[in-house]
């Protein structure tokens, strides 16, 4: 379908007549694309015309069990919250943006009115309505409408994918400010996914020195050197509490119970523990570790206000998001892209094209 599709000519405005495609998970394992009618604009949203959805892995469990912990999948949801775009509509009263200009979309709109919203904690806002979270539809469509606010410009220097891949950096970018990664620090990063990833490039960028990252799939330890890792791990055959020097700062990025526990009793004393990865709800902790050397230990959720800083550092060069791309997938391919990680072990960031 065209961009130009129940269009008024000058306004933008798509019409409540313009349809679309999406890609909808209508129960575990099955997806299928279907016609729908475009978002409607409200006042201070936009509509955003999707060039690229990156897949994440919590797209992919949803699509394996139709749940994650408390949300689960009752009716049919379109997945999706990596996107990027072009503003397609404005709603009432919207005067930052304007049709035509290209956009990286934050997938999680808060309250804005609730006491942590206003502490400039909104990514734990209660009421958050996230994208791709039950009951509230993802990007996987040709068309998604978002508050103003959250559709952030970006420049013609940053590609569409790397503009929808703002998004798992913004992960990497909050848990560096999580562990207070600073110049000269000495960063463990466990787990080499595309979260990993963009966690080693965030952390060189903030500062650090060392960067030591550890994972048992020796392509992704490959890539990670090759995007500025100082020293990898291959955690079949070694342990990173036998690195010469203790790390100041752990992202554990792997959600691997094993794994975190080493990696925390391989922090140097006063170290900072960032937990990313999402594993299993409960984990044995080295308590006596985490005593005697006056450990941080922190989870991090989403992020908050990290757009800008990301933005930045791509439009910069120091930071390469295009690098970890390793496919594309037209809309009505989205099962071959949610299930692309399973069979092929080199694969590590795949991106659907809404438009193709």
């Amino acid at each position: 379908m065209s961009a130009a599709t129940g269009t008024v000519p000058g306004t933008g405005d798509l019409g409540p007549a313009a349809t679309m495609r999406a890609s909808v998970l209508r129960g575990p394992g099955d997806v299928a694309v279907e016609e729908r009618a475009v978002p409607q604009p409200g006042p201070g949203e936009v509509v955003v015309r999707v060039s690229s959805v990156g897949v994440c892995g919590s797209d992919t469990h949803y699509y394996d069990h139709g749940r994650i912990g408390r949300f689960v999948v009752e009716s049919p949801l379109v997945l999706g919250h990596e996107a990027a775009g072009e503003v397609a509509a404005l709603g009432p009263g919207v005067a930052t943006l304007s049709v035509g200009q290209r956009v990286s979309v934050e997938p999680g709109v808060p309250d804005l009115t609730c006491p942590q919203c206003l502490a400039g904690r909104y990514n734990l806002c209660p009421g958050m309505r996230f994208f791709a979270t039950p009951p509230i539809d993802g990007a996987f469509a040709e068309y998604v409408v978002v508050h103003a606010a959250f559709a952030h410009p970006v420049p013609e220097t940053i590609s569409d994918d790397a503009a929808a891949l703002l998004e798992p950096l913004s992960v990497g970018i909050w848990a560096c400010r999580r562990g207070r990664v600073g110049a000269g620090s000495r960063v463990l990063v466990t787990g080499a996914g595309p979260i990993g990833l963009v966690s080693v490039q965030a952390a060189l960028a903030f500062g650090a020195t060392e960067v030591v990252v550890s994972d048992v799939n020796p392509a992704r330890l490959a890539l990670a050197r090759d995007l500025g890792a100082t020293e990898v791990v291959d955690a079949r055959t070694s342990r990173v509490t036998d690195l010469p020097r203790p790390p100041e700062v752990l992202l554990e990025c792997s959600g691997h119970p094993v794994a975190t526990a080493d990696a925390i009793r391989a922090l140097d004393r006063a170290g900072r523990a960032v937990l990313v990865g999402m594993g299993g709800d409960e984990l044995a902790l080295p308590l006596s570790v985490v005593q005697e050397r006056e450990l941080e230990v922190t989870g991090t959720f989403r992020y908050a206000g990290t757009w800008p800083t990301a933005i930045a550092l791509v439009a910069a060069g120091r930071i390469d998001l295009d690098r970890l791309v390793t496919g594309t997938y037209r809309l009505d391919q989205a099962e071959d892209a949610l299930t692309a990680g399973r069979r092929d072990p080199r694969s590590v960031k795949v991106v659907v094209h809404p438009q193709t």
